[in-house]
C-alpha cells in the first residue's frame, strides 16, 4: 500500500486499487472544496481518513491554498485540529 497527493485528491492505494480517498477540487483560485472522504469497510477505525485529512492540510500549507469543507467529516476533523484552522476560509 502507498498514499499518492494528486492535484485534487490525496489516495492510499493497493494494487492500483483506490482504498481511501480525500477530494478537494479547486473552486476558486487559490481555494479548494474538501468535499468527500471515503475508506474501504476493511480498513475503517484504523485512522486512514485522518491521516488522508493530514496530507491534505500539509498540500494545502506547501502550495498556499485555502479550503472549505463541504464533507463532514473534513468538517469534524478542522474542528479537532486547531492547529489547521488557517487553512480554513468562511
Amino acid at each position: 500500500m502507498h498514499y499518492e497527493i494528486l492535484n485534487n485528491a490525496v489516495q492510499l492505494i493497493n494494487d492500483d486499487v483506490v482504498l481511501a480517498e480525500v477530494t478537494f477540487p479547486e473552486v476558486k483560485p487559490g481555494i479548494v472544496d474538501i468535499n468527500h472522504t471515503v475508506v474501504d469497510h476493511s480498513l475503517r477505525g484504523q485512522g486512514i481518513a485522518s491521516i488522508l485529512m493530514t496530507m491534505v492540510a500539509n498540500e494545502l500549507m506547501n502550495s498556499n491554498r485555502k479550503a472549505t469543507c463541504s464533507c463532514s467529516y473534513a468538517v469534524k476533523w478542522f474542528s479537532e485540529h486547531p492547529e489547521f484552522q488557517a487553512l480554513l476560509i468562511d
